[in-house]
């Protein structure tokens, strides 16, 4: 059976790629269509899920910094939100119950009040995904995203542990000792090299010491790998390790998303619940939006983190599983749950994908703050006198950097996504400020761009350099552009679309090593006749 499910969750995945939508949104689809087909999940596919979703808060907490949840608009924006939001949700659902809905009607204030503080929550997974896809996992908006559906994982530990009545156990106590072992286990990461073993590492620092502790003490798995994760963060193989594991993480969330598609038969009652459900998601949307504008952010920033998290949880899953064994909730509601998470995904992930265009549209008409009254994060830019803007500050444009510093001194200006990699930049005496350069604000937020006349399109992803080249044009540059990729059509692509050079990373590294070779070792060879 495991076979059918696979070969249906592929099929699936190639129909909505080609159909321009996320292939999650096949994986949820075919599920669905199975699940109305009779078919069940299995204990594999259930396993792989869980160990997806596992990887995933821990990779998530190797890219996170504890000093980010400690902002006031992550811990205070998310309290806010989920606090009013679920009062919303109440107050809707004793509406829907006074109209006489009938899968809602013999339930009391305290199984709504359960029911609306699930649905307050957002997708973790389904966040993560539509930011990776986008390479803007970095960018001011995503991290504030992540941040607060890190908060929404602490608020849903602390729910599950009061309302099962299962605490930690006494021994729970020794977890705090975990910091003290970081030093050891940064040394397993400098011994392990860059292979396989990183891998296997990786895995068993998420899946033996970070979730297996914690359950055995009797706390929610994927806390632990997440809090494991943190704890790695500052490590300089952080990185290497969340690339090294995405691509296990993102089979194993093939099977997270087919599973939430299995997990009940769709019923006609049960459909119509989830689009009751489903129409209170846009006030949802509009009160993280409020929250986050509230703290100062610019529009597209509020507006952005607001089409990440527009979507129900499968958290609301989890605790609908939960109140369905207690007998708090009815199984048609448990079903137009895992309806309703489902079809939120398959409505946002097109909504997430035109993020930006929405942004366009709705920029006239959503009042901005003052230029001063702006969040640091949101500040105006001045370039100064550089000549040279470099957006994107990684291996590749730190490189080119200080290649440019050689040969022309100091007039080049790095945009890095990243306020701690820029502040990094900086202290290693380079020009750098953290910025989101895919913002289309963020050539508006520059005072003068008059002196730049080159621009070099550095980002790790190649979406990102297209909407940076996107923006440029908008705004007419005269300067010329340069740009890397990994792929001959993105190369093509890029040269299509008015990028005056445009380099293969891996072909331009092979050179460069070479030439690197010849101008260090001079070598004298006999040429043949």
């Amino acid at each position: 059976m495991d076979i059918i499910l696979i070969s249906a969750a592929f099929v699936a995945g190639l129909i909505a790629l080609k159909c321009n939508l996320p292939p999650l949104v096949g994986f949820l689809l075919a599920g669905f269509g199975l699940s109305a087909y009779g078919y069940q999940s299995s204990e594999a596919i259930i396993t792989l899920a869980d160990l997806g979703v596992t990887l995933l808060l821990f990779t998530i907490g190797l890219k996170l910094d504890i000093k980010t949840l400690l902002s006031r608009e992550i811990w205070a924006g998310a309290t806010i939100h989920n606090l009013v939001s679920t009062l919303f949700f109440v107050a809707a659902l004793l509406f829907f119950k006074l109209l006489g809905v009938s899968s809602l009607g013999a339930m009391a204030i305290e199984q709504i009040v359960l029911l609306a503080f699930a649905l307050s929550f957002s997708s973790t997974v389904f966040a993560v995904k539509a930011l990776q896809e986008k390479g803007e996992m970095n960018a001011t908006y995503g991290t504030l995203a992540i941040g607060i559906l890190v908060m929404q994982d602490i608020f849903a530990v602390l729910f599950l542990t009061a309302s099962t009545g299962k605490v930690p156990e006494w021994y729970a106590i020794a977890l705090f000792v975990l910091p003290l072992l970081r030093p050891l286990f940064f040394k397993l990461l400098d011994k392990v090299g860059h292979g396989e073993m990183l891998v296997l590492l990786g895995v068993f620092f998420a899946l033996v010491v970070g979730a297996g502790l914690f359950e055995f003490v009797g706390m929610k798995p994927d806390l632990g790998a997440l809090i494991l994760g943190m704890m790695l963060a500052g490590h300089k193989k952080a990185s290497e390790l969340s690339k090294s594991l995405f691509n296990l993480k993102e089979l194993f969330l093939v099977c997270f998303f087919l599973n939430i598609g299995l997990s009940e038969q769709p019923t006609l009652s049960g459909l119509a619940l989830a689009i009751l459900f489903l129409t209170l998601l846009p006030i949802k949307g509009v009160l993280y939006f409020l929250v986050l504008n509230h703290f100062k952010f610019r529009v597209r920033t509020s507006l952005l983190a607001s089409l990440t998290l527009f979507n129900f949880s499968e958290f609301g899953l989890i605790v609908g599983g939960l109140a369905f064994k207690m007998g708090w909730m009815s199984g048609d509601i448990l079903v137009a749950l895992a309806i309703a998470v489902s079809i939120s995904f398959v409505i946002a992930a097109p909504i997430n994908r035109k993020g930006h265009q929405l942004y366009q549209r709705s920029s006239r008409w959503l009042k901005e703050h003052a230029a001063e009254k702006l969040h640091t994060k949101d500040q105006l830019i001045n370039p100064g006198h550089a000549q040279i803007l470099i957006l994107g500050m990684g291996r590749i444009g730190s490189g080119a950097y200080d290649e440019l510093r050689t040969r022309y001194g100091k007039i080049s200006l790095g945009v890095e996504v990243r306020e701690d990699a820029a502040h990094q930049h900086r202290s290693e005496g380079r020009n750098v400020i953290a910025g989101d350069a895919t913002d289309p604000d963020f050539w508006e937020r520059i005072l003068d761009t008059a002196n730049v006349k080159l621009v070099l399109l550095a980002m790790p992803h190649h979406q990102g350099n297209q909407i940076a080249l996107e923006q440029l044009r908008r705004r007419n540059f005269q300067g010329q552009i340069a740009a890397i990729a990994e792929y001959p059509d993105q190369l093509e692509g890029l040269l299509e679309n008015g990028v005056d050079a445009a380099f293969n990373i891996y072909s331009e590294a092979g050179s460069g090593f070479a030439r690197h070779v010849c101008e260090q070792l001079n070598p004298s060879f006999t040429k043949p006749n």
